[in-house]
């Protein structure tokens, strides 16, 4: 354990030219801003800029986390898509609160958002559902994400027979598929810096609009 703490103090942080974060021209909207990080990411490369970290509360009272994908910003939030009966749809339906991260490491940038959720209707649901690829459909309707498999071939059999299904109807529906809106009322962003002179905004959402001011590294 002692060679692997080394190895990982050893490694390399904030590598490279990183860019600025000019706090003279913030807009008013934090949403604005986040597209524009969003955007200059897919511009610099990043692989899945689009990949975020959904944080819920488990229905233990645990925090739980995982991995999943952007679908859209709006005027009205962040959009994402889950399977109301899997894991993180049953957590929003106990407790709709959540909080988004994304890290771009190469641009040493980072957005924290935290907000209620709220699901969409139906009709935005099935529309999310049937732009994803026949594959992603299959998959979705399989409905066991996060309960026990007896092996992998009980998995390749019911991906196959999934998968006819999708090519049989290629309107077919996932039924407990459902878009998700997160109306953030805190969004952080982050700037790292090789000396640790971090840059961090944070903007608040009021009845009014949204407040911003800076917080300490």
């Amino acid at each position: 354990m002692s060679d692997l703490r080394e190895l990982l103090r050893g490694l390399d942080v904030f590598a490279g030219d990183l860019p600025g974060f000019d706090l003279g021209t913030l807009p008013p909207d934090p949403r604005e801003l986040f597209v524009d990080w969003l955007l200059a990411a897919v511009r610099a490369g990043v692989r899945e800029p689009h990949a975020m970290t959904l944080s819920t509360t488990g229905e233990d009272g645990a925090p739980a986390a995982r991995v999943l994908i952007l679908k859209d910003v709006s005027p009205d939030g962040w959009h994402f898509a889950a399977d109301a009966g899997g894991r993180k749809g049953r957590e929003l339906a106990a407790q709709p609160a959540a909080a988004l991260t994304f890290y771009w490491s190469p641009l040493a940038r980072q957005v924290r958002i935290r907000g209620r959720v709220e699901p969409g209707s139906a009709a935005v649901s099935a529309e999310d559902f049937l732009a994803r690829s026949p594959a992603a459909r299959a998959e979705a309707l399989l409905g066991r994400q996060s309960t026990p498999l007896p092996e992998p071939a009980v998995l390749d059999a019911a991906v196959r027979e999934a998968a006819a299904r999708v090519e049989a109807d290629p309107g077919l529906v996932a039924p407990g598929w459902t878009g998700y809106t997160l109306h953030a009322e805190t969004v952080e962003f982050w700037q790292g810096d090789r000396d640790r002179r971090h840059t961090r905004v944070v903007y608040t959402h009021t009845g009014e609009g949204w407040e911003r001011g800076l917080l300490w590294p």
